[in-house]
């Protein structure tokens, strides 16, 4: 079988254009009023969402186009003051630190020699230095990569402590001092009116790794957590009650927003589970490959009533011509490794260790977007062995049922602390979750088209499939506008989402 499987769908891309709409035909300062709120100094808390992060980088033009620097243009025209934002040196994306790049450029959509499109890395060089301390104070305080709990870490931005991973390079460029907190440094500014989107990384690493960390429920030490760990529900209230509670001690209003579901974006739902194409011959081949293990070894575990027969069916490998569902290493659930070593199946380790993980994936697995790199492809040339078919995907490169499980019982823990701490407060809330949702069940109209969460082509998410586009970010200034304008009885206008860009096309790639 030779390997050549496309999952993007976007041979006739059409690149969507800048179509303005027309929500707020109005836009002279004094037309609009501020309600109960007082705009005059936003301050924004956060992770790469509020930064502006896009196409797996932070780069200028994505900070320029974060929600919070849209919110501030808008409140401009209710009495918002200066917004400052720590901008990265370049478009190229990327960071160095004492000169070595330690985080790569930006990635756009390049175009082959027939014509398709596929997302590249921008062949630019990063110049942005951490070292280079930046003087603020900033009002976006939005930090890539940070957790609930990063939020009140002293030392976050030590940039001593960052090529050990103890502190964030990001923060570490505009941080007020080594041992400073993100938190101590919003408050610092005494913000009249804040926003809050904090959470989405605290399920978010754990996802992108196919559940490769841990689930800390039930352990209230998150200096123990590894960066792919869930946040146990207890440690994120407490520490989100006391973000609230400190923003709000300096007499501010403000916005919190919810958790959006992350198998709700592009990351997840562009690649199916049933991408390998195969060919008769090679179906064949490969059903003959496993008969022993679809026709001897389960029928024999069930037998021994090591395994029901449901689980028996589940574990069987069938390939066919057309597509087929991956094959891939799951969580020995039954102890089936030191049983295939015993008689009557006496296997080596090595087998029986495959053997005792392997099933086929379901409509209820996700394949992450990053493993599509290399689905389908030939391990040494040898058409015997094909990533994802006779040589399975490690655990790491699907996200199963169980772990999606455990993203969702934390994500809606998350979002009832974040909804009764909006509601207890009387603050504006934005409800992200339902937003991103519905751009993945439908899509949201606008009056230049459609706003979707298809991969590329949908023009709310941008080429990492986590993060959004301009006009995604828009689209959630806009929401956030709305629920604002609901709660202090403010007019703030909306932008026209039409004028925003999505993704960028370039050949210049690595």
């Amino acid at each position: 079988m030779k390997n050549y499987i496309k999952y993007f769908g976007i041979l006739a891309l059409g690149m969507v254009a800048c179509e303005p709409e027309f929500e707020n035909p109005v836009n002279e300062p004094g037309a609009y009023t501020s309600g109960e709120a007082n705009f005059s100094n936003f301050v924004a808390v956060g992770n790469s969402l509020t930064a502006g992060y896009a196409d797996n980088a932070l780069y200028i033009t994505g900070q320029q186009n974060s929600f919070p620097n849209i919110l501030a243009q808008q409140f401009a025209f209710v009495g918002g003051g200066e917004f400052t934002q720590p901008l990265m040196a370049d478009n190229v994306g990327g960071l160095l630190l004492g000169g070595q790049q330690i985080a790569g450029p930006r990635r756009v959509l390049a175009f082959n020699a027939q014509g398709i499109p596929s997302p590249a890395v921008y062949g630019g060089t990063p110049t942005t230095e951490v070292t280079n301390k930046l003087t603020g104070p900033f009002n976006n305080m939005g930090t890539p990569g940070a957790k609930s709990y990063h939020l009140i870490a002293k030392g976050y931005g030590n940039v001593a402590g960052v090529a050990a991973g103890l502190a964030n390079p990001y923060f570490a460029r505009f941080a007020s001092s080594a041992e400073t907190t993100i938190l101590a440094d919003a408050v610092a500014q005494d913000p009249t009116f804040f926003s809050l989107w904090i959470g989405n990384n605290d399920v978010l690493g754990f996802a992108t790794s196919g559940g490769a960390g841990e689930d800390q429920t039930g352990n209230m030490n998150p200096g123990s957590y590894g960066s792919n760990d869930i946040t146990d529900p207890t440690v994120f209230a407490s520490v989100y009650s006391t973000l609230v509670n400190q923003l709000l001690s300096t007499g501010a209003d403000g916005i919190l927003a919810n958790i959006p579901d992350v198998t709700d974006v592009p990351f997840f739902t562009t690649v199916p589970v049933n991408p390998i194409p195969l060919d008769e011959a090679t179906a064949a081949m490969l059903n003959a490959q496993f008969a022993g293990y679809n026709q001897q070894i389960l029928p024999g575990l069930a037998q021994m009533g090591v395994i029901s027969a449901a689980e028996m069916q589940q574990r069987q490998l069938s390939f066919s011509a057309g597509q087929n569902y991956v094959t891939l290493v799951d969580e020995d659930l039954t102890n089936l490794f030191q049983i295939l070593q015993g008689a009557p199946f006496n296997l080596d380790a090595q087998t029986a260790g495959l053997l005792s993980q392997l099933r086929q994936a379901t409509d209820q697995d996700l394949i992450p977007l990053t493993t599509s790199t290399f689905l389908g492809t030939l391990v040494n040339n040898d058409p015997r062995l094909v990533n994802g078919v006779s040589v399975p995907l490690g655990d790491q490169h699907v996200l199963t049922e169980g772990e999606q499980e455990l993203i969702a019982n934390a994500t809606a823990a998350y979002n009832a602390t974040i909804k009764n701490l909006a509601d207890a407060n009387n603050l504006a809330f934005l409800d992200a979750n339902a937003l991103l949702g519905q751009l993945n069940d439908s899509g949201i109209p606008f009056d230049g088209g459609m706003l979707t969460a298809t991969f590329a082509t949908g023009g709310a998410f941008s080429l990492d499939g986590v993060h959004l586009t301009p006009r995604g970010y828009a689209l959630v200034a806009n929401e956030m506008i709305e629920a604002i304008n609901e709660t202090y009885h403010a007019s703030v206008p909306k932008v026209n989402i039409g004028d925003f860009a999505t993704i960028t096309p370039s050949n210049n790639v690595q």
